[in-house]
């Protein structure tokens, strides 16, 4: 049984592990398209801005003899802008903001770039690139290519769309309402300038797109109301399950019983998986019994013959080996290893002073140099 619950823990130490690198392999995956978009946007984006401030100069610089560009093959496509600046780069997970304060149906104004200054409602909102859409705001015609004249059935060669545009780009618009001197009170529109989200947090049905927290303007803490939003409406079909039939109760909790018997289980989940934690009583109690089975078997050779001889050269080996040894457990040198030692160290010894004199006779029979 232990060797069953080792295992176990070892394939689910796998399957992490698997688990683990695909979503590295994953997470590079997305860095590599996201970078890879992100160029492609702002190529497109720096060639339509390079495109028109050459025409631009050239208009001012030629004057009358300017090309004409409303003609030729573009003269259906002039003024247009590349179909890719309808989709912007989505932002890496871990650099989007927390909050997403802005929603469909909220008044808000432009604050930059060359739409500042006009209200209307948002009618999208893209939370992976933190864009907006808003009603007619920033409006172009887009060019269509080839592949969507048929695969869409797009008849024209320019298409008007609403481009998207940067959260950091525009403000909330609310309502607030003043008492004058008078004691008049008057509504007007204030543009927020900053806004957070805080509690509580709202409990909404499943079909709503709002998000659960509250926001506020900063500085004074008044709530900026979300918009409001209508149940969609669901009819049933011919095949679906009626409410009053899922709201009934067929089965009762009861600790007599399980809720459906164990084949059901097995079904669901592989009965003998490897990452399984939860076994039958039979599987369990087969599974120690093939280990007693084991222990059983080892015990019975070491009675036969064969078992009895191989066990006693083996504990003769370890008792040889022992009497090699000394009480540190360092190997003993043998007699004849010990006098070979010491024949090779006199020999040494004797020879040394020999070759010391014959080295100053050959020195006094050097001959001498002025």
């Amino acid at each position: 049984m232990q060797k069953v619950i080792q295992r176990t823990a070892t394939a689910r130490k796998q399957a992490q592990k698997k688990i683990f690198r695909a979503s590295r392999r994953d997470q590079l995956a997305d860095r590599k398209d996201n970078i890879r978009v992100r160029r492609d946007y702002n190529k497109a984006m720096i060639d339509s801005i390079n495109a028109a401030r050459t025409a631009r100069w050239e208009d001012w610089q030629k004057g009358a003899i300017a090309p004409k560009r409303d003609s030729g093959p573009e003269a259906h496509t002039f003024g247009a802008v590349d179909s890719a600046l309808i989709h912007p780069p989505a932002i890496p997970k871990g650099q989007r903001r927390k909050h997403i304060l802005f929603a469909a149906g909220d008044r808000v104004c432009v604050v930059r770039g060359r739409e500042a200054g006009k209200i209307n409602e948002i009618t999208q909102v893209n939370e992976e690139s933190e864009t907006v859409l808003i009603k007619d705001v920033n409006t172009v015609d887009i060019k269509v290519p080839e592949w969507a004249k048929h695969s869409m059935g797009i008849k024209t060669d320019v298409l008007a769309q609403t481009l998207p545009i940067p959260m950091d780009d525009i403000r909330h618009v609310i309502a607030l309402s003043q008492e004058s001197e008078n004691g008049i009170s008057t509504t007007r529109d204030h543009i927020v300038q900053h806004a957070y989200a805080g509690y509580p947090h709202v409990e909404r049905p499943a079909w709503s797109k709002l998000p659960r927290f509250t926001r506020y303007i900063s500085g004074i803490d008044v709530e900026i109301p979300w918009p409001t939003e209508s149940a969609p409406e669901v009819k049933d079909g011919e095949y679906d399950t009626l409410r009053y039939e899922v709201d009934q109760e067929t089965w009762v909790p009861s600790l007599d019983n399980a809720p459906f018997p164990s084949s059901v289980l097995d079904e669901l989940r592989n009965k003998y998986s490897r990452f399984r934690t939860r076994h039958d009583p039979e599987y369990v109690k087969e599974k120690v019994m093939e280990e007693y089975r084991q222990q059983y078997l080892a015990s019975q050779s070491l009675l036969t013959p064969p078992g009895e001889r191989k066990e006693f050269a083996i504990a003769k080996s370890k008792a040889a080996k022992q009497e090699k040894m000394d009480a540190n457990g360092n190997m003993l040198m043998d007699d004849e290893t010990r006098t070979f030692i010491n024949r090779f160290m006199q020999t040494s010894l004797g020879e040394q002073p020999r070759k010391a004199g014959k080295a100053k006779k050959a020195a006094g029979k050097a001959p001498q140099t002025a």
